[in-house]
């Protein structure tokens, strides 16, 4: 009996001093290497069928999203040229944000393509049954006419990023989706708005949770994929980030353009230099890809995971005039 109550009394010593030590704390895990060779896909680089806007047969188009300081035809125009003037070049490529009822073809826009940038127009087209049910067809229509009479070759994005789960209650499904891509394609082709290439661009998290594919509208009905890749929340290199994208883009004879990219702030000024400089390996590595565009914003009431802006950020900022300074990307 003694015995038994001794050891009985030895296991609750144990347990009571295992509840009250520490917990180990968690060592965080190192950051990647991104001295490695990048991730590549053997893939065949073109020359490729890619509509109004041609892929380079060799090389790589380099442009941007920049925020401007006011939402105004003046303010993008600044925030334009002063990225251009620091960087040392023209951009190839200006991305452009719209609204469902926004139209192409502002001042602006005009100044741009003065210059010979190609626009690239992300569209935030509305609710897809809505669409199908007829009720915007003024509204597709008129910027349709309003394409057209640019008369140079525009890249429209339809609803980038149709796979975010923000966006299910409009998108409805990815069915829907598909069926309201040729709807507004069809529409452009009445109004013979025939200067656009069609960009499908998911998000690359869509293709690590296996929905992005199920949005592809097919061949017949996209002349470039595209991506929007982020090190944000996490700090991966971007081969890793979007490798399941690139395995997709391979078995599909399309020019890849990256339509948004960007290193969070987050990550400090040497990480971002060195995440920025394996973009650029990883970019040449894949010669399918045929244009880039980096996201140079810090958004609204973004954390520092979510803020991307390089300018002010020496280090990051020399990467990134490296990469669009180099020969590759002035094909």
């Amino acid at each position: 009996m003694r015995r038994t109550l001794a050891a009985a009394a030895a296991v609750l010593v144990v347990l009571l001093a295992g509840c009250s030590s520490e917990p180990k704390k968690q060592t965080p895990p190192p950051p990647p290497d991104l001295t490695e060779k990048p991730a590549a896909v053997a893939v065949d680089p073109g020359p490729f069928e890619s509509g109004p806007v041609r892929a380079p047969e060799k090389g790589a188009l380099v442009g941007a999203w920049i925020k401007p300081d006011e939402l105004t035809h003046l303010g993008r125009l600044a925030a334009v040229d002063t990225l251009e003037s620091d960087l040392g070049r023209r951009l190839s490529i200006i991305n452009t944000y719209r609204r469902f009822e926004q139209p192409v073809g502002t001042p602006s826009d005009l100044e741009f393509l003065a210059t010979g940038a190609t626009l690239m127009i992300s569209w935030a087209t509305g609710d897809n049954r809505s669409i199908l049910d007829g009720e915007y067809d003024d509204l597709i229509r008129r910027q349709a006419v309003a394409i057209r009479k640019i008369h140079r070759p525009v890249l429209l994005r339809m609803r980038w990023e149709m796979d975010r789960p923000n966006l299910r209650a409009t998108m409805w499904s990815a069915g829907d989706y598909i069926a309201a891509w040729k709807y507004v394609r069809a529409i452009f082709r009445e109004e013979r708005a025939d200067n656009v290439s069609w960009v499908w661009c998911p998000t690359a998290e869509g293709f690590f949770r296996g929905d992005a594919p199920g949005f592809y509208p097919g061949d017949d009905q996209v002349d470039w994929t595209c991506v929007d890749v982020y090190a944000g929340v996490n700090f991966q290199p971007i081969g890793e980030l979007m490798g399941p994208f690139l395995q997709f883009a391979a078995q599909h004879p399309k020019p890849i353009i990256i339509g948004e990219f960007g290193v969070a702030k987050a990550w400090g000024s040497q990480r971002r230099a060195a995440w920025l400089a394996d973009a650029e390996r990883t970019f040449k590595a894949n010669p399918q890809i045929k244009a880039v565009a980096y996201f140079e914003s810090d958004p609204d009431g973004s954390g520092p995971t979510k803020q991307f802006q390089l300018t002010g950020d020496r280090a990051a900022f020399k990467a990134f005039q490296s990469l669009v300074r180099d020969s590759y990307f002035n094909p």
